[in-house]
């Protein structure tokens, strides 16, 4: 689909930035929001705003709609039960809260945990302080030259010390769609429990927990059309039914004395305090975004994307895209690098012309030291982005490399 998914319902591409018309390349790191995501917020606000579960008529729309959304997510997901459903603030948050429950009470020392050179800071950090906290071992997945797991090394690497795997579904540096099935599988076989980072994969891949046999996958709503600090942590249900909570507070309990607290089951055990409606709002009218305009579309538009854009940035003296070049297994994220330019500069250069992308290291640090730099440019599109916007990207870098 050269002309995007219907990109005059995204508002903000309808603004110039620095005298030129907004091509915006940084949706990996956040997308822009529909009409109907807006619209979505402001109906709530405007009708429904009410603190969920009280007995007044507000709020029991507030809880509905609140429950309306946890439902849509779960269909989303093919997820079994709308219980397994935790609402949080993003994928920080996410795998923070199965690192710092199932991870924290069930690892002991001598154990592994799991991870790819690949991982996010977010899917790095709060595993290697759970290690520290409970005398586990980190245990470090290299990729290839193409920027693939190492799928010899995983089965070299797994035992029977091996409690958790965790590693993304989509790469943020390389675009790279991992085969989850496959790992998940070889993980399951030695008897280890599997988180999987979804940030960059459920805006992008359609996602069965079903079918890929995971344990917990968690994802952000803002990368997939949603609403700022709105998430999702999909857990099996007897898992967090063992869990213990994450917070404690009102809400999460429905017994609460000064020697005791009988806590909720599912994901609402995981759920302390008001909670946010007005985010899982906003995310279920992304999902419906997503369901309207077809899963099959989406899909052929990235890899129209994919395809097109590799092609253009190889025309473009001086630049090293990280990662493989082929269009196979990979979503429109472009990861480079250019002979004699800092990519800070890159990007500044870029915004100058109404180019936005992003520059630095990607929080993926040790995977770009992998790979030989330590920081680097990154090009992102979306269901709104035109061939029109990689011409734009790519003629901008070839003015800039000559």
């Amino acid at each position: 689909m050269e002309h995007g998914v219907w990109p005059s319902t995204f508002p903000a591409l309808g603004q110039q930035v620095n005298g030129h018309p907004l091509a915006y390349l940084d949706s990996a790191a956040t997308t822009l929001r529909p009409r109907s995501v807006i619209d979505a917020l402001v109906d709530y606000y405007s009708a429904d705003n009410a603190n969920p579960s009280r007995v007044h008529t507000l709020a029991s729309r507030a809880a509905d709609r609140l429950s309306s959304a946890r439902q849509t997510v779960a269909r989303f997901l093919n997820a079994p039960d709308p219980a397994e459903i935790i609402f949080v603030r993003g994928t920080t948050e996410g795998i923070n809260l199965v690192a710092g429950t199932w991870a924290v009470a069930n690892l002991r020392r001598g154990d592994d945990i799991v991870l790819t050179v690949a991982e996010h800071s977010s899917n790095l950090m709060p595993w290697t302080r759970a290690a520290r906290q409970t005398g586990a071992r980190i245990r470090v997945l290299d990729v290839d030259d193409e920027g693939r797991p190492r799928l010899d090394q995983f089965k070299n690497i797994l035992s029977k010390r091996t409690r958790i795997v965790a590693f993304n579904h989509v790469s943020n540096v390389l675009g790279f769609v991992n085969p989850v099935k496959e790992m998940c599988a070889l993980a399951r076989h030695a008897g280890a429990r599997v988180v999987i980072d979804g940030a960059q994969g459920a805006p992008h891949v359609r996602v069965d927990v079903q079918d890929i046999g995971c344990d917990f996958y968690v994802f952000s709503g803002h990368k997939m059309l949603g609403p700022m600090a709105t998430g999702v942590v999909w857990g099996r249900r007897d898992l967090l039914d063992l869990m213990p909570p994450y917070h404690v507070g009102s809400n999460m309990a429905h017994a609460v004395d000064f020697d005791r607290a009988e806590f909720e089951h599912g994901a609402l055990k995981f759920q302390a305090g008001t909670p946010d409606v007005a985010g899982p709002v906003g995310l279920a009218a992304a999902v419906r975004f997503f369901e309207a305009a077809g899963h099959e579309t989406l899909r052929r538009h990235d890899e129209e994307l994919v395809q097109y854009g590799l092609a253009r940035l190889a025309e473009v003296h001086r630049l090293r895209i990280i990662g493989s070049q082929s269009p196979e297994r990979r979503v429109p994220v472009f990861t480079f690098v250019m002979e004699g330019h800092a990519a800070t500069a890159v990007a500044r250069a870029l915004d100058g012309r109404g180019i936005a992308i992003r520059a630095g290291d990607m929080a993926a640090l040790p995977l770009l030291k992998r790979f030989g730099v330590s920081e680097a440019a990154r090009a992102s599109a979306y269901v709104y982005s035109t061939h029109a916007d990689l011409d734009r990207l790519a003629d901008a870098l070839h003015a800039l490399g000559k």
